[in-house]
């Protein structure tokens, strides 16, 4: 009863705004129209802020060949010597061939048997800091380490020894990596072409509160002392210092 309420009393000023705000979002789909969307976002709810005490993450792609996608991997056991292929999730392009590993898991979306979940929103970040060579695109990596992490950490030392032994090839990125248990927000970023691997820091989301992030890297500061909440990679810093730059666009 309430909300009709309060509905029924803006009607009429809702009404009024109408023919300024449909010129207003015609006027910003002409302006953006020339540009690519990066419009992804990510909400990602602990168990303690839920009212079922379920860990959660929502994964909105805001692209129109991603619609009505749902990717399913069966779980599967693998030959000694079997190869993975790893194509760009964003393009198809070949980027090349990994060892597979002897079991994978069952993946639905972005979330596999053991209710591992991970999204992801794309911030871009420094150019020069992409690798051209490299065969792990971020895309690879959410899905991969689907299938083959149980919890949150696991997915997130998997993502991290792929593209350190394998070269990262896409821009900065914010993944949302969660399990039963834990919730995490990682900022993640190549070396540029002459080093492989990412940067990166994963920070666990204390529980009873509620992350979000939209294409804008996530983690300003964080502790390094405290590797049970932070994970981070060391040379990081040193890396920006000898750059005399930040590893994002501000």
């Amino acid at each position: 009863m309430e909300v009709t309420k309060i509905i029924n009393n803006t009607k009429n000023s809702n009404m009024a705004r109408k023919s300024t705000i449909c010129t207003l979002l015609t006027i910003a789909l002409i302006l953006a129209g020339g540009f690519r969307s990066k419009a992804c976002t990510n909400v990602i709810v602990t168990r303690g802020a839920s009212a079922d005490n379920s860990n959660m993450v929502s994964y909105a792609a805001d692209s129109h060949w991603l619609y009505g996608e749902l990717y399913f991997h069966p779980a599967a056991n693998w030959k000694p010597g079997s190869m993975l292929q790893v194509n760009d999730w964003d393009s198809g392009k070949l980027l090349g061939s990994i060892p597979q590993v002897l079991h994978t898991y069952k993946t639905v979306g972005n979330m596999n048997e053991y209710q591992l979940i991970i999204g992801e929103t794309t911030w871009g970040g420094r150019e020069e800091l992409m690798d051209p060579k490299a065969v792990m695109d971020y895309g690879s990596l959410i899905y991969i380490a689907l299938q083959r992490a149980k919890t949150a950490r696991e997915a997130i030392k998997v993502i991290v020894d792929l593209a350190n032994e394998y070269g990262y090839a896409s821009e900065g990125e914010s993944f949302s990596i969660a399990d039963k248990d834990e919730a995490w927000v990682m900022d993640l970023i190549g070396k540029g072409p002459d080093n492989k691997g990412l940067f990166y820091v994963a920070i666990r989301i204390p529980d009873g509160y509620i992350c979000a992030h939209a294409n804008q890297a996530r983690i300003q500061t964080f502790p390094q002392n405290d590797p049970e909440n932070c994970i981070f990679s060391p040379e990081m810093i040193s890396f920006a210092r000898e750059k005399n730059t930040r590893l994002y666009s501000p």
